[in-house]
C-alpha cells in the first residue's frame, strides 16, 4: 500500500474515532446533567453541561460566521494534506483536527451550539473535540517545522 493511501486511511480512522468519542461523551453529559449543572471532579475541575455558540472561548457568535470559518479552515487543512498525504505524522495531526472540528460542527448543525463539559479553574469550559483540535493544530505546527519524531524513513541512511 502506498504511503499516500496509508496516510488517508490513518487520518480517516483518527477522525472517525475523535468524532465518535466526542459525540458519545457529549450525549452522556447532556443526558446526565441539566444545562448549567456542575459536579465537582478533582483538582478544581468541574463536570458541567454548558453551551457555546461561538468559536474558541465564545469568539465570533453567529452560526453563519462560525460555520463559514470552520468550513474554510477544514478546506485549507484538507488541501494541505492532499498535497502530501504520505508525509510522516501529518495524518495524525489532520485526523485530530478534522475530527474535532466535525464533532463540534455536528453540535452546531444539530443544536446551534457546542456542548462543553470539562470546566477547569481559571479557564473556559471545553470538550474532547476542542482537545483534539488543539492537539491537531499543535501537530500541524510541529510537522510543518519538521519537528516530529517519525521522520522520513523512506530516505534511508544518510
Amino acid at each position: 500500500m502506498s504511503r499516500a493511501i496509508a496516510g488517508w486511511r490513518r487520518a480517516l480512522a483518527v477522525c472517525g474515532t475523535v468524532v465518535l468519542v466526542d459525540q458519545v461523551t457529549k450525549a452522556i453529559v447532556v443526558s446526565s446533567l441539566a444545562v448549567g449543572q456542575r459536579e465537582n471532579l478533582v483538582l478544581g475541575f468541574d463536570l458541567t453541561n454548558t453551551t457555546n455558540r461561538g468559536l474558541a472561548f465564545g469568539i465570533g457568535h453567529g452560526q453563519g460566521f462560525v460555520l463559514a470559518v470552520t468550513i474554510v479552515a477544514l478546506g485549507l487543512v484538507l488541501v494541505w494534506f492532499a498535497t502530501d498525504p504520505g508525509r510522516p505524522d501529518l495524518w495524525l495531526a489532520v485526523g485530530l483536527l478534522v475530527g474535532g472540528a466535525l464533532g463540534n460542527l455536528a453540535d452546531r448543525v444539530r443544536a446551534d451550539a457546542v456542548t462543553d463539559f470539562i470546566d477547569p479553574p481559571l479557564w473556559p469550559a471545553f470538550n474532547l473535540a476542542d482537545v483534539a483540535i488543539t492537539l491537531g493544530a499543535l501537530g500541524l505546527v510541529l510537522v510543518s517545522l519538521g519537528m516530529t519524531d517519525e521522520g522520513d524513513r523512506s530516505a534511508g541512511p544518510g
